[in-house]
């Protein structure tokens, strides 16, 4: 079985264990793919969401769901 890059993959295969040297050539060829603006990505800080927001939307739910109980 050939290992090909993601960008020419149509379908998946079958899982099945890797031979050491597919496992070399998949990792070869993922660090190849791997370019700067992907490890740019990772260098960013992402600012989220404020907790008060996640919280307050929580609480809707649990409102929701309170009422669908009842």
């Amino acid at each position: 079985m050939k290992i090909l890059p993601l960008s020419e993959v149509k379908s998946l295969p079958p899982f099945r264990e890797l031979s050491p040297e597919e496992l070399a050539e998949a990792y070869r060829l993922a660090k190849a793919a791997f370019t700067a603006d992907d490890l740019q990505k990772y260098t960013e800080l992402d600012e989220g969401v404020p907790m008060e927001d996640v919280l307050a939307e929580l609480e809707e739910i649990h409102r929701q769901f309170d009422q669908g109980q009842q």
